[in-house]
This record gives structure tokens, sequence and C-alpha cells, in this order.
């Protein structure tokens, strides 16, 4: 048995911010960001919303795909580094909005990756029995986290939430396949956010030196995240007696568009394979992969079959990909 992808949602928050808004805070201007990055516009969190919020949302639209009523869920994980609260988890406070009493829920932590992670860990309940049906979730509000004031961050980054229902399936020809997860530690100096946390905890100091906010070494994480993402789709692949070619779509975290063209062009896959939303998203952390698949999902694209290769890297550095059979 397997588990099968059988419903899914995303949800935006309305407010947007484009290039132009971003040329009255910083330094920058439309070309430069589009040529760097291929993004136009992202969505914002409004000032009474919280990621729980567009988890919410999110997740009706997957229940309603998947005809899954919201009381009958078992399991939620959901994939965030910017929750509510410190604890609990964004996994409790969405099963309460759902007025859910049924499913134990979490949150997994991988910053970009964290609804790859989320999913593998469902997969294996879904697929092994464990429980009859998964609700897996990415989303994040990453602008809480962004420097206004720093522009080589506060170009990349929106809001936003996706939403996959896990079922099982015995079709042999359908459901998630090989998963291929990775970390390494060593690199957590080129992206993360350094303060407010246990190693230093909120403070004047933080604030004033800005620690609280995300930090990266962009021109590393892009050689990182490039050639991490080559071997980690060619592992899923090789797992499943696949290549590159057999591959029908992709699905792929919307970081930026350059290492999205460098990864495709490795793995000698056409960009017509990839659906992409970024121009108009930016980079919503974990909700990328969950909302790009949705998008992809509603407009037609995924057919029963078809071989959907999924791939996510973030911050720890936190990466993975998997195959599955839509």
């Amino acid at each position: 048995m397997r588990s099968l992808i059988a419903g899914t949602g995303s949800y935006a928050p309305e407010k947007i911010v484009t290039n132009a808004d971003l040329e009255k805070l910083v330094d920058t201007n439309d070309q430069w960001i589009v040529e760097r990055t291929g993004i136009r516009e992202r969505h914002v969190v409004a000032d009474d919303q919280a990621t729980s919020d567009l988890a919410l949302e999110a997740s009706r639209r997957a229940l309603d795909a998947a005809g899954l009523d919201a009381k009958d869920v078992e399991m939620i994980v959901v994939g965030t580094v910017t929750p509510d609260y410190p604890f609990p988890s964004v996994g409790a406070v969405l099963q309460g909005k759902l007025g859910n009493r049924k499913a134990f829920a979490f949150d997994v932590s991988a910053a970009c990756a964290g609804s790859l992670y989320a999913l593998s860990v469902a997969d294996r309940f879904v697929a092994t029995g464990a429980v009859k049906n998964a609700l897996v979730v990415g989303a994040d509000a990453l602008t809480r986290i962004t420097d206004w004031t720093d522009r080589n961050t506060c170009i990349l980054f929106g809001d936003g939430a996706g939403a996959m229902v896990l079922k099982p399936t015995d079709d042999p020809q359908r459901g998630i396949r090989a998963v291929r997860l990775h970390t390494d530690g060593s690199l957590v100096p080129i992206l993360l956010q350094p303060g407010g946390g246990s190693r230093d905890p909120i403070s004047e100091k933080v604030v004033r030196e800005k620690s609280h906010y995300v930090k990266m070494n962009g021109r590393e994480v892009f050689k990182v995240a490039v050639r991490s993402l080559e071997e980690s789709c060619r592992e899923v692949l090789a797992d499943e007696k696949l290549t590159p070619g057999d591959v029908t779509w992709v699905i792929a975290h919307q970081a930026n568009k350059r290492i999205l063209d460098a990864t495709l062009h490795r793995l000698e896959i056409p960009e017509s394979k990839c659906w992409m939303n970024l121009e108009k998203y930016g980079n919503t952390s974990a909700a990328s992969v969950p909302m790009t698949l949705d998008e992809a999902n509603r407009a037609g694209w995924l057919k029963p079959g078809d071989t959907v290769l999924m791939m996510a890297i973030g911050g720890g550095m936190a990466w993975g990909a998997s195959v599955v059979r839509w």
C-alpha cells in the first residue's frame, strides 16, 4: 500500500507588495530584481494574520478537494519556521481551528524544505496503515522575520500556505514512491535566523542588531542549492529506475529562477515541464512546494499515472526530492 495525494489546496494573503513598492524602501529596481530572481511581486500577511490563518484556508481547500471532512482527519503535520507562537505548534492551532478532536498534530522545521519533510513523515504513517488519512501543510509568513531595509533578502520573501491530503491506495501505478531527504548542519551559517531563540533570546540588543531577521549568504546558498537539488533528484529517480527524461512534470521550491533554471539545465529537463509561479509569490518557504503543486493540479496539468518530480531546499541546509506517481 502507498499513500496518494488525494487533494490539494493553497492560499496567499490579499496584500501584494510589488518590486515598485520595494524601490521606495531600499536601493533596488524592478529590472534588477527580475533579472536576478524572477520575482515581480509577493503576498504579505495582514496585521491580524498569522501562519495558522494561512494554513487554515489552504487546508479547507485541500480537504474539500479530497472529499474529506475536517473532523475525520487523523494526522496533521505542518512544515513551518514561522509558527504563531514558540509553542504550541501551528499543527495544534490548526487542529483547533478545523474543529478536529481526532488528529495528532505537530510541526516540522526544515525551512523551505519543510513541506517535503512533512510529506515524508505523513507518507510513512498512511502507507503503513497507522492512520487512514493525513493533512500535510506547508505554511510560512517569512515577511514577519524579514528586514525590510536589507535589499539582499527583502526582495525574496512572501507569505502563503499550501496543503495536501494523503489517503492510502492499492493502485500500483499511483502514489508517493521514492523520497530522499538530506541535511548538512555545517552549512547553518549561510542561511538562518540567528536571534530570538535560546542561543540569543529576544532582547534590546537583538532588536538593535536586527539579528531576529533572516540572514543569508546568497552566493553560497545558490551553489549548494543547485548541486544538492540535482543530486537528490537523481537519487530518487534512480530509486525508481527512472531517468530525467521519464519525468512528466516538475514541482520545485520557488526560491529563485536562476536556481531553478540551473537545476533543470543540469538534469536536462525542459523548463516547460516545471510549473513556475515565483514571479507572483516570491519565496514562500515551506508553502512553496504545496502551493505550486496545487496551482499545477487545478490548472489540469496532473493526470493519473504522471511522473511528478518534487524538490526543495532550505536553511539547515536541509533538502530533498520525491517521485510521485499521480
